[in-house]
């Protein structure tokens, strides 16, 4: 079974489109149609002419001569008779350009604001949420005579060898004369959505150890297999098997509640949404927890919502926690040198997005970065919060 699925934009894409400078980086967002009348309309093609006009403008301010600019920007032009790339829409499309490279361009499911930026480095602010509670779990399918492990998050899924450390079935950990006659197991379901154990006499404990020790080796290999040892570990199977394996296993995190069924017989899709479900809340709370965390703590040196703190704590990597308001961005310039902050009232020639700047500075030193709406915000009257590390 092949897995197709993987990250829109792994992070260490997104790192390296955070290191590039140029003397003119070009960031694009655009939401998508994925209506057939929608995309009749050409309404996303209509919204990238109009950034490609801002970003023209932007380019004769920065001194650059048409002719310049027309074969600067031509990699974005060709983008509009891109048939394939405007009838296989995702939610949002992210285009980025600078002089010294190809023209990149990441269909994500995020549905932006129209928006462009050109500066000397990459916009990145609206990515940040394809990492929001994309946390790594496990997925174990487990059958008695089936094993499979994948390492998955939001948008990845991906195979995980637990075969060179683990059995892949019952004959393997319990060897190959165990009574197969003694347990039969039928993978259908009873009413209440599970599958059911049938003995014969006295080999039901008999039937009960030999999977008791395939449980035992099978968990012993997925410990040796994964790297996030504390990270969720949700099983596909039906609920017997679910019960036994919870009592068997010594993993930290073991999900309360399984995909069921036989995963053997599902698809990968439907194992990876199945599986996302039900540990979704389990991120979800993490955010929720660092909220809290921030309301605690708030009479305390370990918070601020002061820019002028907030700015170099991000630069310096003192940052636990970021929290943004979904609202227009912060400009200015902050002088590292002499540790002072300007702040501007809308963008200028040659300021920066401060909250593009902290934000990225925070996610790619370890910090968690989050975007909130504005009602979300420990402090609604800042557009910025933060935890700090000391």
């Amino acid at each position: 079974m092949q897995v197709s699925e993987t990250h829109p934009l792994p992070q260490k894409t997104f790192e390296n489109l955070a290191e590039k400078r140029a003397l003119h980086c070009i960031s694009v967002y655009l939401p998508m149609d994925k209506k057939g009348s929608e995309q009749n309309k050409h309404i996303a093609q209509a919204h990238l002419k109009t950034c490609i006009n801002d970003v023209r403008k932007t380019l004769v301010q920065h001194q650059m001569h048409d002719d310049e600019i027309m074969a600067f920007l031509k990699p974005i032009d060709r983008l509009l008779s891109k048939v394939e790339l405007w009838r296989n829409p995702s939610d949002g499309l992210a285009i980025f350009l600078n002089p010294e490279e190809e023209l990149l361009t990441f269909k994500v499911p995020i549905s932006f604001k129209v928006q462009s930026f050109v500066a000397n480095h990459y916009y990145l602010k609206p990515l940040l949420p394809l990492y929001h509670g994309d946390g790594i779990y496990y997925l174990l399918e487990l059958s008695q005579d089936y094993v499979k492990l994948f390492e998955a998050s939001r948008y990845g899924f991906k195979d995980v060898y637990v075969e060179d450390f683990a059995p892949e079935r019952l004959e393997e950990a319990v060897g190959f004369d165990y009574r197969p006659t003694m347990l039969q197991f039928r993978t259908g379901q009873d009413i209440h959505g599970s599958g059911s154990f049938h003995g014969h006499g006295e080999g039901k404990d008999d039937d009960k150890k030999e999977l008791t020790s395939f449980f035992r080796a099978v968990d012993k290999g997925v410990k040796k297999a994964i790297t996030h040892q504390n990270a969720p570990l949700v099983l596909a199977c039906v609920d017997n098997l679910f019960n036994l394996y919870k009592q068997v296993s010594d993993h930290p995190k073991i999900h309360n509640q399984n995909v069921g069924g036989d995963p053997e017989f599902k698809k990968i899709k439907s194992l990876h949404h199945e599986s996302w479900v039900l540990v979704e809340q389990y991120f979800e709370k993490t955010k929720k927890e660092k909220i809290k965390q921030y309301n605690e703590l708030y009479h305390t040196q370990k918070t601020s919502y002061a820019l002028e703190t907030i700015i170099p704590a991000a630069i310096n990597g003192k940052i636990d926690t970021l929290f943004i308001s979904n609202g227009p961005d912060i400009y200015g310039i902050y002088d590292k040198e002499n540790m002072e902050l300007r702040l501007d009232e809308k963008r200028k020639l040659h300021n920066t997005s401060l909250t593009n700047m902290a934000s990225l500075r925070t996610f790619l030193q370890g910090g968690k970065v989050y975007l909130l709406d504005a009602d979300e915000m420990p402090i609604k009257e800042s557009s910025m919060n933060a935890i700090l590390r000391y």
